[in-house]
């Protein structure tokens, strides 16, 4: 898989989402196996650049290559200057956000709303990818804004014409939110028409459904959200899979107590120690998902306020967990849902 100049190491790709898809969790999923990251999306109104918010997210200190960073808004002047500045802080790849089917984002007229407005779309692509000639541009979206208006060919055909490098697409409108099933049909429909990468994204929440996804679409690589939330170790499973047809066994209660306070000192040499702790409940919370006594352990974690003592309540756990097996044992024998409902995305720096 190749986007632009950036030879990517496998067809695993993290995709953007809003709260979640930092520096700290970039760096952990291509550690284990993703060949590219998505930042989350940064705004593109540059009254909020100087915000400490804004400028975490521009912070790519240590990241592996290629560096994606997302973009997001309406304006196509604003849009240009906001990829010409992340590319001077070290963005490699600039990604454009049509797909995000947030009220918020889209009553902005950003995000998945774009969709509607063909015209605009055009516009903002020619000013983007014009106004950073030596880095490659790529575009995420939806199958169109309703079951209506499915007009993802008509998009990529504007994309192609702008001069964008990829696309990548969540198989529902934006009416359809997060419900119902990925429309994988249109997406092959979509790939079989394109000169460009064609990325398939939704629904994919192991190995056997992305290689069903990517054989049922002919889709140039895949990108993985929600299901690495908690557990992102999936990108190397999910490459396993792929090379040999097998399975890798799951990681044993040492390995994922050692992901996760790696995960965690990360966050909180990121964030600081305040904020860092609040940021870092959600994660625990996707970490243990339907784990043996998880349900008590999330409830007193989100109690907590100090590093120390989120520390020290996760290491128990877990030495309580190794105790009474080398494996987690989970509620039920089925793995845990991983269909997590994000968190709203925002454009709020």
């Amino acid at each position: 898989m190749r986007i632009g100049s950036h030879l990517l190491r496998n067809r695993l790709i993290v995709a953007p989402m809003a709260g979640v898809t930092d520096r700290p969790f970039r760096q952990l999923c291509k550690q284990l196996g993703a060949g590219m990251a998505v930042s989350e999306m940064v705004t593109s109104n540059s009254l909020l650049y100087g915000s400490s918010k804004t400028a975490r997210r521009a912070n790519h200190d240590g990241e592996v290559d290629p560096i994606s960073v997302q973009i997001a808004g309406a304006d196509p002047a604003m849009m240009a200057e906001a990829a010409r500045h992340n590319v001077e802080r070290g963005a490699q790849i600039i990604d454009i956000n049509m797909g995000c089917p947030a009220k918020k984002v889209c009553n902005v007229m950003a995000g998945s709303a774009l969709l509607q407005d063909e015209a605009l779309v055009g516009r903002i692509l020619d000013a983007v990818v014009r106004a950073v000639p030596d880095v490659p541009v790529t575009l995420k979206i939806r199958t169109g804004w309703d079951r209506e208006h499915r007009n993802a060919l008509a998009i990529l055909k504007i994309a192609e014409n702008a001069g964008v490098q990829a696309l990548a697409m969540h198989g529902r409108t934006r009416a359809c939110g997060y419900s119902g099933d990925a429309e994988y049909d249109t997406i092959r429909t979509v790939k079989a028409a394109a000169r460009i990468p064609i990325i398939a994204n939704g629904d994919i929440t192991s190995p056997e459904k992305a290689k069903f996804v990517l054989d049922h679409t002919g889709a140039d690589a895949v990108m993985i959200g929600r299901a690495a939330q908690g557990r992102p170790w999936i990108f190397r499973e999910i490459e396993h899979y792929l090379n040999t047809g097998t399975h890798l066994p799951p990681p044993e209660v040492a390995e994922i107590h050692a992901v996760l306070l790696g995960h965690l000192h990360d966050l909180y040499a990121f964030y600081g120690d305040a904020t860092g702790v609040r940021v870092a409940r959600k994660h625990i919370s996707w970490y243990t998902k339907g784990l043996v006594g998880s349900s008590a352990f999330r409830h007193a974690m989100n109690r907590l306020d100090t590093v120390a003592e989120q520390l020290a309540m996760v290491n128990d756990y877990f030495a309580q967990a190794a105790r009474a097996d080398s494996r987690l044992r989970y509620e039920t024998d089925a793995r845990p849902n991983m269909e997590i409902e994000p968190s709203a995305s925002r454009l709020a720096a």
